[in-house]
């Protein structure tokens, strides 16, 4: 097997060095868990584009806190954190392992910012919809780290920022929200489509998001922030994923309506 670096098309030896990727996906209703369709396929192929990692660092937009936690146990639970859905997704198990030493390794990367090992929590719908498409055997171990309600935009990115090293010992960092998420606005019966104000800000976000990542802090400033995404939650998954990309290394991008992605060579 060979990887693609794509900053040059080139194949690389899978024995070489390589930087784990950080991507944001945006996971949409926790139904797409039982679903085929465009999107999860996207989920699936990805998971078979890269090397698999040695775990997972995913971080859900369910999961809002005041302070910041990572779960830390050896075996988090499924926790479904919905209701009004079929008997049949709330039958559904992720039984991936966590990582205790994953977990303590955030805690350490982030100081001064203290990072409560959680014993509690488990993996949410953000995590495990999206994972049981990339990996379906539950096969790769898994920690969550949560949002930190309190936390401004810049201080996202600077958390965002300071988990970058784990990339380099083969962590996949996966941020799960979604750019557009105002869901007093949708309109049900209408599955493709989108207004304009949404696709307006989707494709504001996805340029900054592909292009210049650091400035993610800012997009506050654009004219339909407020309407797109009047609370934050799954917007911030974005700040911290994709703050990870440095511009100088390039970028290989991922899109379909409801999917944004960027991936760090």
């Amino acid at each position: 097997m060979t990887t693609t670096d794509s900053t040059n098309s080139t194949p690389t030896s899978p024995t070489a060095p390589a930087r784990t990727p950080a991507v944001f996906i945006g996971h949409g209703s926790p139904m797409n868990t039982l679903e085929h369709n465009r999107y999860t396929q996207a989920w699936h192929d990805f998971g078979k584009s890269i090397s698999k990692p040695k775990a997972i660092l995913a971080i859900s937009a369910h999961w809002y806190t005041r302070g910041t936690a990572v779960t830390a146990m050896a075996r988090p639970k499924t926790i479904h954190d919905f209701g009004g859905f079929p008997d049949e997704l709330f039958a559904v198990q992720y039984p991936a392992v966590g990582n205790p030493e994953l977990a303590a390794m955030v805690a350490e990367f982030v100081k001064p910012t203290r990072v409560v090992q959680d014993q509690a929590w488990g993996l949410d719908h953000g995590t495990w919809s999206v994972l049981n498409h990339m990996y379906p055997d539950a096969d790769v171990p898994v920690v969550q780290l949560s949002i930190d309600a309190t936390m401004k935009a810049d201080e996202h990115v600077q958390l965002g920022a300071a988990l970058a090293p784990l990339r380099e010992q083969g962590v996949l960092i996966v941020g799960s929200g979604n750019v557009v998420h105002n869901l007093s606005r949708i309109q049900w019966g209408s599955a493709e489509g989108a207004f304009d104000w949404a696709e307006e800000f989707d494709e504001h976000a996805r340029t900054i998001m592909t292009e210049r990542p650091q400035d993610i802090a800012g997009i506050s400033s654009q004219r339909q922030y407020r309407l797109a995404a009047p609370t934050l939650e799954h917007l911030f998954r974005s700040t911290t994923s994709l703050v990870l990309q440095q511009p100088q290394m390039g970028s290989q991008k991922f899109s379909s309506p409801a999917t944004r992605w960027v991936r760090c060579p």
